[in-house]
């Protein structure tokens, strides 16, 4: 459903885009503002250096304003940077390995439904995290990132299908694999560590 601040947001956002391409320098500024904080985001926790992760994203913004004129407003502009982002990081990617990513929190839940901050508060939330850490930087570049993508940046499957480039039916494989892969990495912590992560196993449908 589309909210009415949405709608606003996407009409200042297709004035922003018709200014840029006629080379308005102003609303070329305007567009890496809305957007350069989650693009970095997403970019780190895929290169987990943050010179690269600069790097990746200037490359990007260079690589939208140079192409900008092949942007269709049918889809958000965010996909369709993130979509270029994530080219120009699986190169990098290709050159360079050792990478990770983060898994947010406040987006899951326990059995009994309650914010998963509760159990970020605790003594062993430290360890809980690095383990989330640890595993997730076992998983292949494409799995982590529509992990990231979905669970980070709420990212709906069809806006990851486009970013990533893939079929649908592939992006959900994705997410099943590494959920398995997740589990299979974590089955030595304990029963209530696991507990953390069940809300994760069960959300992509």
């Amino acid at each position: 459903m589309v909210t009415t601040a949405d709608a606003t947001d996407r009409e200042r956002e297709r004035q922003l885009i018709t200014r840029a391409r006629t080379g308005d320098r102003v609303a070329l500024r305007e567009l890496v503002d809305l957007h350069k904080d989650r693009l970095f985001a997403f970019i780190w926790r895929m290169v987990r250096d943050h010179h690269e992760a600069e790097d990746v994203c200037q490359d990007a913004f260079l690589k939208a304003f140079a192409s900008l004129d092949t942007f269709s407003s049918e889809f958000r502009f965010s996909t369709w940077l993130f979509t270029i982002g994530y080219r120009v990081c699986l190169n990098r990617l290709r050159r360079k390995r050792g990478t990770a990513a983060e898994i947010d929190f406040s987006a899951m839940a326990d059995p009994d439904g309650k914010v998963a901050a509760e159990v970020a508060e605790s003594e062993e939330a430290g360890r809980v995290r690095g383990l989330v850490w640890s595993a997730v930087d076992q998983l292949s570049p494409p799995q982590r990132a529509a992990v990231l993508l979905f669970y980070r940046h709420e990212f709906g499957c069809q806006e990851i299908a486009r970013v990533l480039e893939l079929p649908l039916a592939t992006v959900k494989s994705h997410l099943h694999r590494a959920r398995g892969r997740l589990r299979e990495i974590l089955e030595s912590s304990t029963a209530s560590e696991l507990n953390v992560f069940r809300n994760f196993s069960e959300r992509a449908v």
